[in-house]
């Protein structure tokens, strides 16, 4: 059974002719027997009286009653699909690292619900090798962090770039110097973010290609610790430019520029290749990455 035969009976009943129900489906009448007859062999019944004028059995009626009902089902179905396509509806997990959380995300969910209520979000924060783990194992549908290389299974989508900057507070010996060398990274005492985290990692790859022996005094999980920790002048700390933007601008947090730390790191959406996108994961992306560079980077 299909829904073509329970439409072309639908047709019979209302125009009682097969002739007629030929015409209205753009069908032959010999298509439109086939399709009646097929009908009754699955169901072991006749369902059409072929007296002129056409008419259905008993059992045609039965039957008429739940086709109309099937029918119906799938137009409301389709109807459903296409207003997605209209109102993308839904649920998204993202992923993504404390600083971007607080940094981005809310310039960017917030226009994005205003324009589509009905499509829910949640976030998680975790580390950007973290990140990588839950989209791969479906636990997030969208990751927003640094891209770490190429990683099979995954497609990455470049969003904006970033860099690591030494940061100290206003009070620091390093505060009204206007650039800085490697040397003083040993020479100071440095809060860091945990090892796990894309800029621990290149902290301490550039620290080590240079010799240095850094100060660890502190290791957090959060640029938000990081950065309020060096504003109580506790020490100085090499975090992302983009998670203190707003305490350099108010003068709580300043940038000390070393040369050997200016590396631009790709910061972009990660998804899973081959995963199913939803309409509302589809409407995001679309959004999210059709957004200008400026849309993310403040200033300062």
């Amino acid at each position: 059974m299909n829904i073509s035969q329970l439409e072309t009976l639908i047709t019979i009943s209302k125009t009682m002719s097969f002739r007629k129900a030929g015409e209205l489906l753009n069908l032959t009448q010999p298509a439109v027997s086939a399709q009646i007859k097929s009908l009754e062999e699955e169901f072991k019944t006749q369902l059409v009286d072929r007296n002129q004028p056409v008419t259905l059995t008993d059992r045609g009626q039965v039957f008429l009653t739940h086709a109309e009902k099937i029918v119906g089902i799938v137009d409301e179905l389709k109807q459903r699909l296409a207003d997605l396509e209209e109102n993308p509806q839904g649920h998204i997990i993202l992923g993504t690292t404390t600083s971007i959380a607080i940094q981005i995300l809310p310039r960017i969910l917030s226009y994005f619900q205003d324009q589509f209520p009905h499509i829910k979000t949640s976030i998680s924060s975790m580390s950007s090798s973290q990140i990588y783990q839950q989209v791969e194992n479906g636990s997030v549908d969208v990751g927003i962090g640094y891209l770490i290389g190429r990683s099979p299974g995954m497609t990455t989508s470049v969003l904006y770039y970033d860099t690591f900057e030494l940061v100290v507070s206003p009070r620091h010996p390093l505060a009204n110097m206007p650039s800085a060398g490697m040397e003083s990274l040993g020479k100071t005492p440095l809060i860091l973010l945990s090892p796990d985290t894309v800029g621990r990692r290149f902290a301490d790859e550039v620290m080590a290609r240079h010799g240095i022996q850094p100060q660890v005094i502190m290791e957090l999980t959060s640029s938000e610790e990081v950065k309020r920790m060096v504003e109580l002048d506790l020490g100085a700390a090499i975090i992302s430019r983009q998670s203190v933007t707003n305490e350099v601008r108010n003068g709580t947090l300043k940038i000390v520029p070393i040369v050997e730390l200016e590396t631009a790191h790709p910061v972009g959406v990660i998804t899973k290749s081959g995963k199913y996108v939803t309409s509302a994961m589809q409407q995001f992306l679309s959004d999210l990455k059709g957004m200008p560079e400026t849309q993310f980077i403040g200033s300062e």
